[in-house]
């Protein structure tokens, strides 16, 4: 048995609920206090997790709205609207890849919960009125990143309070069922927009559609949010601890980082996973009404939009445990194949030049295999990286925020990139051809150092190398 993840910390109590001691791989302090604690953070910062999600991807949903209701935006717009959060998603998840060793699970998950509600409340309010300059828009979608960054502190909180023989397991289900905020904001929206379950805090929208006139109230697919994200960050500051251990230097953090070579070949493969589904997520409606939209009773975009993160997200949390047995590289690599494949299909196919509604059908049947795909690199990835970095579990858990950071511009290379290759020529071939190449260089780096027979750092099967042997002292045995 191994205790070399135990810590113990000068820092005990105060704002951030630093624990005296945690030590999750000796199997009595586990069996004791432990998993009990353990399991009690997953599913609080998971039901914080699915709002974060939702509050992040919300202009998914709206943005296809806003021209029906008398905003005179174009498609360009439209897309931008969609790819702001990924943004700034991006960039606050770079910090807060830090924040979790600095301040603690407890007041760092507690306060970024709480700080989503005020771009739901402004969302709410602009959408009233159809003079709103399109520039407060960007800011709230901007803003709306928040719900992106914070993902990068929930993951690595998750990962240090599992013992690594659990982590496949335990990253799976909150990463999966995290992503659910997506379908929940795509599937709730056309629903809960259609009554007056919030009118006391405005009026009705006319929304056209033709001939076709009925009363929508679209500022609540932002302030129902309200009430959810404060009582989770209730919950969150009641009950959630911190992992104690010496407060680290963010240079320190930074340069460990910035110069090994292994964290960067796991942004790749991890923009091309994660990267893939949030990139998806975000411009799937748009890319239903503006591929399909001009066809006659051409799709409600969020009648479908929803399926696609509703599969992704599925199999992340069901991969898990196939993880935690056969190893991550292997399931990588099948998720790279299966993104260039989708890929090729989209474009060979001609579903993204469709001569007729009847392409329809199979253009989502594609999109749903790539989101598939981009699922089963998402519970891959999050057993794999751990494993890469096995001789330092604080640092494995820090890789799962910094990769997370820059997979997290994924809403906003594919919206923009998707937005500016149809209003340049046409159609998003040309952004699923660049797409596609980078699905090949990615699973490229994946098989030479993680997968292949001798890879420096392979995880799979019997091919295991020198690096499992050297790691595998600082790794408890499968359960």
């Amino acid at each position: 048995m191994t205790t070399s993840t135990a810590t113990e910390g000068a820092r005990v109590g105060g704002l951030g609920g630093w624990l005296p001691k945690w030590a999750p791989e000796d199997d009595q302090f586990w069996a004791a206090e432990g998993k009990q604690r353990a399991w009690l953070t997953l599913t609080l910062t998971t039901f914080g997790l699915i709002a974060s999600f939702a509050t992040w991807f919300v202009f998914s949903a709206v943005a296809v709205r806003l021209p029906a209701i008398g905003f005179k935006f174009d498609t360009m717009q439209l897309f931008w609207l969609s790819a702001m959060p990924g943004l700034s998603g991006g960039t606050l998840r770079l910090i807060h890849s830090f924040l979790v060793p600095i301040y603690g699970t407890r007041l760092t998950i507690s306060v970024a919960t709480f700080l989503k509600i005020f771009p739901m409340l402004w969302l709410g309010v602009a959408v009233q009125n159809p003079e709103t300059p399109y520039v407060h828009f960007l800011i709230v979608a901007f803003l709306c990143g928040m719900g992106g960054g914070d993902f990068s502190s929930f993951m690595p909180s998750t990962s240090v309070f599992f013992p690594k023989r659990l982590q496949g397991t335990a990253l799976g289900l909150q990463a999966g069922i995290g992503n659910l905020g997506v379908s929940i904001v795509q599937f709730v929206t056309p629903w809960i927009i259609g009554f007056p379950l919030l009118s006391a805090f405005g009026g009705a929208q006319v929304l056209t559609k033709g001939d076709t006139h009925k009363d929508v109230w679209l500022q609540n697919a932002a302030f129902w949010y309200v009430p959810y994200l404060a009582v989770a960050g209730v919950l969150c500051f009641m009950f959630l601890r911190s992992v104690p251990g010496k407060k680290p230097a963010v240079t320190d953090m930074l340069k460990s980082m910035v110069t090994d070579k292994h964290v960067w070949f796991c942004v790749i493969t991890y923009v091309m996973t994660f990267g893939t589904f949030s990139g998806l997520a975000a411009a799937f409606p748009l890319m239903i009404k503006s591929i399909y939209g001009g066809f006659p009773d051409a799709p409600d975009p969020l009648k479908y939009a929803f399926l696609g993160p509703l599969v992704g997200s599925l199999v992340r949390f069901a991969g898990g445990p196939l993880a935690d047995k056969f190893g991550g590289s292997i399931w990588t690599q099948i998720s790279g194949g299966g993104l260039i494949l989708g890929s090729l299909a989209l474009v060979l196919g001609g579903y993204l030049t469709p001569t007729g509604p009847e392409q329809f059908s199979g253009f989502v049947w594609i999109m749903l295999f790539l989101f598939l795909s981009a699922g089963i690199g998402n519970f891959a990835t999050f057993r794999q990286y751990p494993i890469v970095f096995a001789y330092d579990a604080r640092k494995g858990a820090q890789v799962l925020g910094w990769t997370g950071a820059w997979a997290a511009y994924g809403p906003l290379l594919f919206s923009s990139l998707i937005g500016a290759s149809i209003s340049a020529f046409g159609s998003a071939n040309a952004f699923f051809w660049g797409a596609c190449a980078f699905f090949v260089f990615g699973s490229a780096i994946n098989w030479w150092c993680y997968t292949r027979p001798g890879g420096e750092r392979c995880d799979f099967g019997s091919w295991k190398g020198t690096w499992w042997d050297k790691a595998k002292d600082n790794w408890p045995a499968k359960s």
